[in-house]
């Protein structure tokens, strides 16, 4: 064993289990690739002023939860902790939004870093896959999004899971409402990080987990009471056309998201069989985002599921996903001249597509067939002296233990009918 391991709070994926993670990764990009969203990729780390400024000062992922380095010139970098400054500034940069045609419609898929306490389901490091759409005011763009997530997760079977929608009001009507949130949080008994925060984003204090806080806030003001009809009106035609298209999610009006540039739609995925990290995903509408990082307006909707809590989710329904095997044909050679002809079939039918391993090091028949069993093949090949000397090589069907001689100039073809 190594005298190294990873991280505190960060977890390595290693087969067989991490072939889960790449179909969770696939489900869930399925329905963005056939939806218009093009795949973009950013770097790991990012300027610490582009996390400061989108996600917001007083967000716990900035103050408390970033990684930050400085940089040998000089530079203040940090591990980017989320996906949707990143992806809008690469798009910004590209100048993506002036080619004509808008929204732009991005997916990606990679690590994401926050100091957090790590807990089941919670981890320093972890991987999403996203979606955004750049430039476009509109509530289908809004639906959709909500739309190809549900379809994503029950594409993966998954079924126990609940849509929270809500609305954060825009730049009209939600000032308006911060000042009676204010007001009315002023008067609780709160310590001194918590007032900070009434003064910096008292919408983050309804979302304080604390029983102590949460108490404390019955009878707080409510947005939907403040937002303006342009907003309510948006918001009731995202919701009209969920219903039309039968997802089914439930209004929560106490739902902020943890992040600052959220504006108007908002929404999380939740799943009761995780415990208390019961958040499989979310995202929202996130308008003022582009000015605040130094671009023209362009108003936006995006989201985020997190690929370590669907394997979860998907572990509370008990859910086990049809996995291909990874091996079709295991080749197994006795003998000097077996191992260079049966390792030019194994090319050969790697050429032709069809997942091939070999039984590498020269072990005996029975280390190899031990091989060949583990590997999940459905055919094995074996060849000695003797079956060269015939022309011939043994193909063994895995599942019903029969096995045959099979001429050698034939045995691609038969491999290819028997497979299909």
């Amino acid at each position: 064993m190594s005298t190294f391991k990873a991280p505190k709070g960060t977890y390595d994926l290693t087969p067989p289990d991490s072939a889960k993670y790449l179909a969770v990764r696939e489900a869930i990009a399925a329905p963005l690739k056939n939806s218009g969203y093009g795949y973009i990729e950013t770097p790991g780390f990012e300027d610490v002023a582009l996390f400061s400024r989108g996600v917001g000062e007083s967000t716990d992922i900035v103050s408390k939860e970033m990684y930050t380095l400085t940089t040998k010139g000089g530079s203040e970098l940090a591990l980017r902790p989320e996906g949707t400054a990143s992806v809008l500034r690469a798009a910004l940069e590209a100048n993506l939004h002036k080619l004509g045609n808008l929204p732009v419609k991005l997916w990606y898929s990679g690590s994401y870093y926050r100091y957090e306490r790590p807990q089941k389901g919670r981890y320093r490091h972890f991987s999403q896959v996203g979606a955004e759409a750049i430039g476009a005011e509109d509530p289908a763009l809004d639906a959709e999004l909500i739309i190809l997530a549900d379809q994503a997760y029950r594409s993966l079977g998954l079924r126990n899971f609940r849509i929270l929608l809500n609305s954060l009001g825009d730049k009209e009507c939600r000032p308006v409402y911060r000042d009676a949130l204010q007001e009315f949080l002023r008067e609780l008994d709160l310590d001194d990080d918590t007032r900070r925060r009434i003064e910096l984003n008292p919408l983050r204090v309804l979302d304080d987990k604390r029983p102590e806080v949460q108490k404390q806030l019955v009878g707080a003001p409510v947005l939907r009471d403040y937002l303006c009809d342009a907003c309510k009106a948006y918001h009731e035609e995202v919701r009209d056309l969920l219903t039309a298209e039968g997802v089914v999610y439930e209004d929560d009006e106490k739902l902020v998201r943890g992040l600052d540039y959220y504006t108007r739609t908002t929404f999380e995925f939740v799943h009761d069989g995780l415990g208390s990290q019961s958040a499989v995903g979310g995202g929202g509408r996130y308008d003022g985002l582009s000015e605040m990082i130094g671009g023209p307006a362009l108003p936006s909707v995006g989201w985020a599921l997190g690929v370590d809590r669907t394997v979860l989710a998907l572990e509370a329904e008990g859910i086990e996903l049809e996995l291909p095997a990874s091996t079709s044909v295991f080749a197994v050679p006795l003998g000097e001249e077996a191992r260079r002809v049966l390792f030019a079939k194994v090319t050969e039918l790697r050429r032709l597509g069809v997942a091939t391993d070999f039984a590498f090091g020269g072990r005996g028949l029975k280390g190899a067939m031990k091989s060949a069993n583990r590997s999940g093949a459905r055919f094995t090949v074996v060849a000695g002296e003797r079956d060269l000397a015939e022309g011939v090589v043994q193909l063994k069907d895995m599942e019903s233990g029969e096995q045959q001689p099979v001429a050698l100039d034939a045995l691609v073809a038969e491999i290819q009918q028997k497979l299909a």
